[in-house]
């Protein structure tokens, strides 16, 4: 599929058809009304009725069955970013809900779901292309390329995987039905034409997102059990050379959680309280037996603190590293506020000159050239290796530690490609170092708003190359913003992401989980904290008689009262304040809080498999000291 399907305008109370024209004869799609049931045709007939009566559309995002019935989610909208290879690439900018029941909706519950979606849908940046694997990196698409994209897409990054899964299910049956399913990466891509020392190329950067335990700050955080982590993103650096056989070179990193259980609970402190299980070694093997069966070895950077709220953090996952013991997962702490207080994050290169020491400079990059006479790609070097960074969140620091990595290889490539010597670096050309380095900081600040909800932190070093005061000020400000979003306003980002992935099933549920169940008092009580700071603004502010002061004063005295109770009451209930994710209940591990959802209330549970590990890890410590 290379080119916009057509809708009819006119759907029929039986049905809505979609038709890819492209096709001889044209392809039709029928989604029946309401089932949603889905059959692909070939139309001999007449095709002008669809340019007389349809309109042109990018694509079909999914289709998704809520609590009463089933949508169709149509892509209305799209902006090429850029081409890869002649592919063309592109940014999903609007989109459309078509109900397959008719009739205005009025279910309060069904209005909820749709509006989660919508915001989802609304804030996630979506890219699609119609002719490139978007899903996969340069090297992972090497070798024989047949079948349609879907087929080939990597499942952690086909991110509307289950919204496609009834198209998918269909394709098997029929695979005529394959030229209507789109893969869609959630992420960042930038593709740019540009020059390095006069030499014409593109320059690439893909950042992917995996749908696996995706989520928001605080509320998804850690490993699950099937060796899946947090915010785990793989970022992939390219450059293409714009000469005959348009030599590739490809550099991919990724970042994710800290591989062990741990979670914060957010209770209105800005640092919420920390809670962690320590001996998860063995989903961190499934995790980076995965890791290594896709990217070779794993160099595991890791940015947190050593002291402080950070450090349980840092001495789990050295646990779990020192007892899976393997050659192939090498592991590189670096202090990063420490090596770089007082804004010089320039001694960054420390890190870079460890992991050189340790043999990450022999991981290489990818590299291919097109041979035009048989139409394939000819691999000429594999990358064999990956830097994994992570610091708390994957996302401030670990920016700045990926950018540096990427400017490193950087050098090497062009090296490599003689395009620039070692004395004469890409650094010395103005213009690129400007587009390199903005285009690294709006991937920062795309990463960060899917995960915390703002921007990224440091982004001004990204940027400039220096930490700035006024920098500061922006992180600040972020930081509260971050605050802000993190306590009052993530439940319902969270569900949204739940909900889009398939992690919860509205039509499963007998009651939505929609409904506050808290007790009168707690629900009133941030009212009444707003009435007495409006109480005692009026009485200090609004006029008043000269001989009143004193009621005044007892008036301003007991909405003090008032105000204090209501506030203590707030922070002795600090966690029924918290907007909590509502769908799916937050899989915190170990002896720890657990959020009902809707309810506000806690409970305390104790993981099943917790003494299993634990007896496991003592039976290997004194079979090591047998060893010995």
């Amino acid at each position: 599929m290379s080119a916009p399907l057509y809708v009819s305008s006119y759907t029929s109370p039986t049905e809505i058809q979609f038709i890819n024209n492209l096709t001889s004869p044209p392809t039709v799609l029928h989604i029946s009304r309401p089932t949603g049931e889905v059959s692909v045709t070939k139309n001999e007939g007449d095709t002008d009725q669809y340019a007389t009566f349809g309109h042109s559309v990018p694509g079909i995002l999914g289709i998704v069955r809520l609590r009463i019935g089933k949508y169709v989610i149509v892509i209305t909208k799209s902006e090429k970013i850029g081409l890869i290879k002649g592919h063309v690439v592109y940014k999903m900018t609007d989109f459309e809900f078509i109900s397959l029941r008719d009739g205005v909706m009025r279910d309060k519950d069904e209005l909820t779901y749709l509006s989660l979606l919508k915001q989802h849908i609304n804030t996630g940046p979506m890219y699609f292309s119609y002719t490139w694997d978007l899903t996969n990196s340069m090297q992972r698409q090497q070798g024989p390329q047949h079948g349609p994209l879907w087929e080939k897409a990597d499942e952690r990054f086909f991110w509307n995987r289950y919204a496609q899964s009834e198209l998918i299910e269909y394709a098997k049956v029929n695979s005529d039905a394959s030229q209507f399913i789109l893969p869609v990466i959630y992420g960042y891509v930038n593709l740019t034409k540009t020059s390095i020392n006069n030499v014409p190329l593109t320059f690439g950067l893909i950042s992917r997102r995996s749908r696996f335990r995706a989520g928001t700050r605080y509320f998804s955080r850690g490993i699950d059990q099937q060796g899946n982590v947090s915010n785990f993103n793989e970022t992939e650096q390219l450059i293409v050379l714009e000469t005959p056989g348009q030599e590739t070179y490809s550099f991919v990193q990724t970042r994710g959680s800290v591989p062990v259980y741990w979670a914060e609970i957010n209770n209105l402190k800005y640092k919420p309280k920390l809670r962690i299980l320590d001996t998860a070694f063995e989903t961190a093997r499934v995790h980076f037996d995965k890791q290594k069966s896709v990217y070779g070895t794993n160099y595991c950077v890791n940015l947190v603190n050593q002291k402080g709220h950070e450090l349980p953090v840092k001495s789990a996952y050295e646990t779990a590293i020192k007892l899976l013991d393997d050659p192939n997962v090498i592991y590189v702490y670096f202090d990063f506020h420490h090596e770089c207080r007082g804004m010089k994050w320039h001694r960054v290169q420390l890190l870079i000159d460890r992991l050189v020491e340790l043999g990450a400079d022999k991981m290489d990059w990818f590299q291919s050239v097109d041979d035009p006479e048989k139409q394939v790609s000819v691999p000429k070097k594999l990358q064999n290796g990956v830097v994994r960074t992570n610091c708390m969140d994957c996302l401030d620091r670990t920016n700045v530690v990926q950018s540096m990595l990427a400017g490193w290889t950087l050098q090497k490539v062009l090296v490599d490609a003689k395009i620039s010597t070692f004395a004469g670096g890409w650094e010395d050309d103005a213009n690129f170092v400007s587009l390199f380095r903005n285009v690294w900081a709006d991937n920062a600040d795309a990463i960060s708003k899917a995960y915390s909800g703002t921007g990224a932190l440091k982004t001004d070093f990204t940027r400039t190359g220096k930490r700035t005061k006024v920098g500061a000020v922006n992180d600040f400000m972020n930081s509260v913003e971050r605050y802000a979003r993190n306590n009052f306003f993530d439940g319902p980002r969270q569900d949204a992401y739940d909900l889009f992935l398939g992690n919860h099933h509205p039509y499963e549920v007998a009651e939505p989980p929609f409904r506050d169940h808290r007790p009168l008092i707690t629900q009133s009580m941030p009212y009444i904290t707003y009435g007495a700071v409006l109480m005692i603004g009026a009485a200090i502010f609004l006029p008043r008689a000269n001989d009143a002061k004193l009621s005044i004063r007892l008036f301003i005295g007991m909405w003090l009262v008032v105000l204090g109770y209501s506030l203590y009451f707030i922070a002795r209930h600090s966690l029924a304040y918290v907007n909590w994710p509502r769908l799916v209940p937050l899989d915190y591990v170990g002896e720890q809080e657990v959020i009902q959802p809707g309810t506000g209330k806690i409970k305390g549970w104790v993981m099943s498999e917790k003494a299993r590990i634990e007896s496991k890890i003592r039976g290997l410590e004194e079979g090591k000291k047998r060893t010995e």
